[in-house]
């Protein structure tokens, strides 16, 4: 997931990523956002790295992106119509959320926060037991998201997530770019 404050640039990191990975563009103050978007998928695609635009449908249809994510916040609201081809994730922070998403479609979801995260400081994790617990009770795909890092990815192993996503994660070894 890209960060504007935490990755300023995020196209060293996509550069980063294995194939079968993805990218979630968030950076909404971005003032060339669509710009932004261009150069990841120009970036992503032909090596195999989907890139889902945060938020904003529009974007995600004109840049010809492979999906959009939609904050937790954003799921009530109704939405411009995906091509079919289209990927659908979701942000979810608690059960409920998880159920709303399942009845949206979409494709997966990220559960979040697992751990201590700076995109919600002082906020209460959920932890491995109820992040296990909660994915156990959805038929989506649930990555797990919140300060995942290399001393705690570990713990993962038999929750139910499918795979994990990151921001301080990724940015970490790439301070010289931002």
């Amino acid at each position: 997931m890209t960060d504007s404050m935490r990755l300023k640039n995020p196209l060293p990191a996509a550069r980063a990523l294995a194939a079968g990975s993805a990218v979630i563009l968030r950076h909404y103050d971005d003032k060339d956002r669509a710009g932004l978007a261009r150069a990841l998928i120009a970036l992503c695609r032909p090596r195999h790295i989907a890139v889902l635009v945060a938020g904003d449908a529009r974007l995600a249809l004109a840049t010809n992106a492979d999906g959009l994510h939609l904050p937790e916040a954003m799921l009530a609201r109704r939405h411009q119509k995906l091509r079919p081809s289209m990927l659908l994730s979701v942000a979810a922070h608690c059960p409920r959320a998880l159920a709303r998403a399942a009845k949206a479609d979409a494709d997966f979801a990220l559960l979040s926060p697992v751990f201590a995260s700076k995109s919600h400081p002082g906020g209460s994790a959920i932890g491995v037991l109820r992040f296990a617990a909660w994915a156990s009770r959805t038929p989506l795909p649930v990555y797990a998201l919140g300060g995942i890092n290399d001393q705690n990815i570990r713990r993962l192993g038999g929750s139910g997530a499918v795979g994990w996503a990151a921001i301080d994660g990724l940015s970490k070894n790439l301070d010289a770019t931002r």
